[in-house]
């Protein structure tokens, strides 16, 4: 009667070869995902620059129309902390903390602007994926571009 033993490891072999194909694997799909994310805190700062725009649109609302007017800091703020009403009364914040975008950079605000067209709404930025800030040009994220929502 013949005897098998039983392999009980992999050999050195077949350990490299499965460590390549991971590899070949890793190559391939790594640029994919970092593509996409980049695309996706690009989106994700669209979002927080609208919810800004809304913020800042209740605000206006409150104030006979009209946005506040200074720097982003001076006017996050406002937006965080509105102070009182007439009756002494504590108004609710427009936002419950200060905004930054996907890349943790803080976002840039101009009211009034000539950069949005009509001056409908305030400038607000984001200095994007390079964290550079140019004054909404560049690969800044901007909310009066034509490819902004």
């Amino acid at each position: 009667m013949i005897q098998h033993t039983q392999r009980r490891a992999f050999t050195l072999l077949e350990v490299l070869l499965v460590l390549a194909i991971l590899g070949v694997i890793a190559a391939i799909v790594i640029p994919l995902l970092i593509g996409r994310q980049k695309g996706a805190m690009i989106k994700a700062t669209e979002s927080s620059i609208y919810g800004l725009e809304q913020a800042l649109k209740f605000y206006a609302i409150d104030h006979d129309g009209e946005f506040p007017q200074g720097n982003g800091e001076q006017v996050f703020q406002v937006l965080l902390n509105p102070g009182v009403d007439d009756g002494g009364v504590a108004l609710k914040p427009y936002l419950e903390k200060l905004p930054v975008d996907a890349w943790r950079q803080p976002f840039y605000y101009e009211s009034p602007s000539a950069k949005v067209p009509r001056g409908l709404k305030p400038a607000i930025w984001s200095s994007g994926p390079n964290k550079q800030n140019e004054n909404g040009g560049g690969d800044d994220i901007n909310n009066w571009s034509e490819l902004a929502h």
